[in-house]
């Protein structure tokens, strides 16, 4: 379909106040808390910028200046490190081209969707990506990450396009989750969504999990939109009605998902990377088994 216009663009909420992290995101945006050594808002950009995606735009809150000073670039900290023969390749990520990095504000708490909807002016005319960036995807040995499998399916089927996976059917309910149709491959038909429904209503055990490619008329959903789930503007309302309007997919994600809004999910993503690390793996099994065996 090579009339498609290209995904440039992606959408980072990154308002929210973290209070699952207390006392530590007091001061502190929890996108910037750290797996190992690289903040949770770095794989978000990373893995946007794998998939080709130029702009990223940043919808923040008060306090949240620091996320958009971690991509800038440190004078004093690069030439002193300079300066002393450091090395500073870890820096190059955090580097941002003129440009690249967009900020709006999300004045009032009002919504995952209405967080979305912030960035309108900015979005404009074009399809779009959006990144949740508690939600860490990895993808398996080596392969393409989760935006950049989304964007090659887009590719082929247009429209608009969410990643999925499954969770055991007791879990459903603090997702949002899909009414599944047909399948051809990775790609499912979605037919329907719903926001956290309970248990025993819920079409599926297929989440949303945190990614998305949309089209802009979803903008002028959210426009008229009301409150939906918790009392909030739902973004999961908004998809719901482009559905039988436009080409809507899934895209089962082939990789490994960490819920890093959580805590246990926090660690578990900074015990399995660390792990994995070829400088600090065989260390880290071995710390973890001394401390298992004590």
């Amino acid at each position: 379909m090579s009339s498609l216009k290209p995904i440039r663009k992606a959408v980072f909420p990154v308002a929210g106040l973290g209070t699952r992290f207390l006392p530590a995101t007091k001061a502190i945006p929890k996108e910037l808390l750290p797996i190992v050594d690289r903040p949770l808002i770095q794989y978000a950009v990373d893995e946007a910028r794998e998939a080709g995606i130029e702009q990223m735009i940043f919808v923040t809150g008060r306090g949240k200046t620091a996320i958009v000073e971690h991509f800038d670039v440190a004078y004093e900290l690069e030439s002193t490190m300079a300066a002393r023969g450091k090395e500073m390749s870890a820096l190059g990520p955090t580097r941002a081209t003129p440009g690249d990095i967009i900020t709006v504000r999300q004045q009032v708490p009002m919504g995952l969707g209405h967080a979305i909807w912030c960035a309108r002016a900015i979005v404009g005319d074009e399809p779009f990506a959006i990144f949740l960036p508690d939600e860490l995807l990895i993808a398996r040995n080596g392969g393409a990450g989760c935006m950049k499998q989304m964007v090659e399916a887009y590719g082929e089927v247009g429209g608009n396009i969410i990643s999925v996976l499954e969770v055991p059917r007791d879990e459903v309910s603090n997702y949002g989750v899909i009414d599944p149709g047909e399948r051809n491959g990775a790609l499912t038909e979605v037919r329907g969504l719903v926001e956290k429904p309970p248990v025993e209503k819920a079409p599926s055990n297929r989440i949303l999990s945190g990614r998305y490619i949309l089209q802009p008329e979803v903008m002028r959903t959210l426009e008229r939109q009301g409150k939906g789930a918790g009392g909030e503007i739902q973004l999961t309302d908004a998809m719901a009605t482009m559905i039988g309007n436009q080409p809507f997919h899934a895209l089962e994600f082939d990789g490994r998902r960490f819920d890093c809004g959580s805590k246990l999910g926090f660690v578990e993503a900074t015990l399995t990377l660390a792990l994995e690390r070829a400088d600090m793996g065989a260390d880290v099994r071995a710390m973890a088994e001394r401390l298992l065996n004590a």
